[in-house]
């Protein structure tokens, strides 16, 4: 059973432990990821972007597909489905489709059109029982061709947009998608300090936590990070085992690589991920 990430963010800001959203690009990472949450007792959130969203033949596919793991694997610890950076019409598919939380980006429209735009999508979601995220401030790096500098949020735009009812709050602390480069300075956690006071209770999240040293991710979290999104981690890790595999020249047998085996190193190793982020983020035995 899917749920929204509302009471699963509560829980973690009060505990002082962050939940990781984990971006799902296929079966293999999916299957994955459910099986650690499981095994390590930790609420999860199955991040999807709307290109992803495209590559597995749509919302409706890919809603069936996770209620289906859910099932048949007996995942009973709490399982959000969320769309990552969603467009306003990305939004409402996902709402139409099933998805238990959405993401609406609409940090590149001007504040009063974000503001807008969110309160019709937050009044939307809520009637349906779906959580929704909102972001204030461009994260920077590339995501889905989308491109931020890293931008950090103004805490008075941040308190107009929590105050239209969204249930998280992404805002950008010098956060960035992809691998870090060499000159990144770091998290501002003087802006994480003055969002958090602006903003009371609401849980926050910290987008690209791909590659952010542990000690910051920590302290992060101890000023009211709730929720953390991995992805380019996963998608290093999957991307060299698998390239360890072909190059080892193994399951060949004279006809060509067995699919279900080429993708298994990738899938332990996306396995091993989940797991080392999950102690990180203090979630194990959290569901």
């Amino acid at each position: 059973m899917l749920v929204s990430a509302t009471e699963m963010m509560n829980k973690a800001r009060d505990g002082h432990y962050a939940v990781g959203q984990f971006n799902i690009n296929n079966l293999e990472w999916t299957k994955s990821i459910l099986l650690t949450a499981q095994e390590l007792q930790s609420p999860v959130i199955l991040g999807v972007s709307e290109g992803a969203g495209k590559y597995m033949c749509g919302y409706t596919t890919i809603v069936g597909m996770v209620k289906g793991m859910i099932n048949e694997l007996g995942i009973t610890v709490p399982v959000a489905l969320h769309l990552d950076h969603g467009s306003y019409e990305g939004a409402k598919k996902c709402i139409e489709a099933g998805f238990s939380s959405i993401m609406f980006d609409g940090s590149h429209y001007p504040i009063d059109e974000n503001i807008a735009k969110t309160k019709e999508l937050v009044e939307l979601a809520h009637s349906k029982g779906i959580s929704v995220e909102a972001e204030v401030g461009a994260i920077g790096g590339e995501e889905d061709g989308v491109i931020g500098k890293g931008e950090c949020a103004d805490p008075k735009e941040c308190k107009m947009i929590a105050d239209l009812g969204v249930d998280i709050l992404a805002a950008g602390i010098g956060n960035i998608h992809g691998v870090y480069p060499a000159n990144w300075e770091g998290l501002s956690f003087e802006t994480l300090a003055a969002v958090k006071e602006a903003v009371g209770d609401m849980p926050l999240v910290l987008h690209g936590g791909t590659g952010i040293p542990d000690d910051q991710i920590t302290k992060a979290i101890s000023l009211g990070v709730a929720k953390i999104n991995v992805n380019t981690e996963c998608q290093l890790v999957f991307a060299e085992a698998t390239r360890k595999y072909i190059e080892a020249g193994k399951d060949q047998q004279g006809k060509g690589f067995d699919p279900r085996k080429l993708l298994a190193p990738g899938a332990e190793a996306i396995k091993a991920k989940v797991k080392e982020k999950m102690e990180l983020f203090g979630s194990v035995g959290k569901a």
